[in-house]
């Protein structure tokens, strides 16, 4: 576990996805900075963070990060094919650039402050289509969506699950990452349910 300190510093791996804490991101790794940083993250046992693109490619030149992403941590990887690693990962928590560098490899290093875990708050009443939206999905999938144990009762975990499958752009996406009030989280997405038809009774 990473101490909330000051001195924090972590490998960036700017992508064209949003990572929520708790939130479950497969990837396939082959460019040699990310095999490096992999390679250093398994070894010291340490989380990279993991930034949507504000501006650039996820391959080739370093890639601009949003300022505010997530740690990732590997949670299993194998490497079936010559030169391409297959990672699963799994969201940490949210972090904040406060400088970053790039090495001569292209790795973006960054010193970090770690955002604060939202304290556990219930779901009130009126944003009951958010759950039961979730729980749907769940006993409609086959194969498990999000990583157990499910917490339908937690305002944030319920927030940050909800956003990961609901069809709205990754700027926005970025945007109810950064929101540190559960409660308005969940209001976002109500109010975004609510204009698809999807919050009735």
């Amino acid at each position: 576990m990473m101490r909330a300190t000051a001195a924090l510093r972590v490998p960036i791996f700017p992508l064209h996805t949003v990572l929520f804490p708790g939130g479950l991101l497969p990837l396939r790794v082959f460019e040699a900075r990310y095999m490096d940083m992999t390679r250093d993250c398994l070894r010291h046992e340490q989380p990279f963070g993991v930034c949507l693109i504000h501006e650039g490619k996820e391959v080739g030149e370093p890639a601009i990060p949003e300022p505010v992403g997530s740690l990732a941590s590997v949670t299993e990887w194998d490497m079936q094919q010559p030169g391409i690693l297959n990672l699963k990962t799994r969201g940490g928590q949210r972090f904040r650039i406060l400088e970053r560098e790039t090495g001569p490899q292209g790795l973006i290093s960054a010193g970090i402050e770690l955002i604060p875990s939202e304290e556990t708050v219930a779901v009130p009443e009126e944003f009951a289509a958010c759950v039961r939206l979730l729980r749907m999905v769940v006993a409609n999938q086959g194969a498990p969506v999000f990583a157990e144990p499910h917490a339908f009762d937690d305002a944030a975990w319920v927030g940050y699950r909800l956003t990961e499958i609901l069809p709205v752009p990754l700027i926005a996406k970025q945007k109810i990452l950064e929101l540190t009030d559960s409660l308005a989280r969940l209001s976002v997405l109500q109010r975004f349910l609510e204009s698809r038809g999807l919050a009735s009774e």
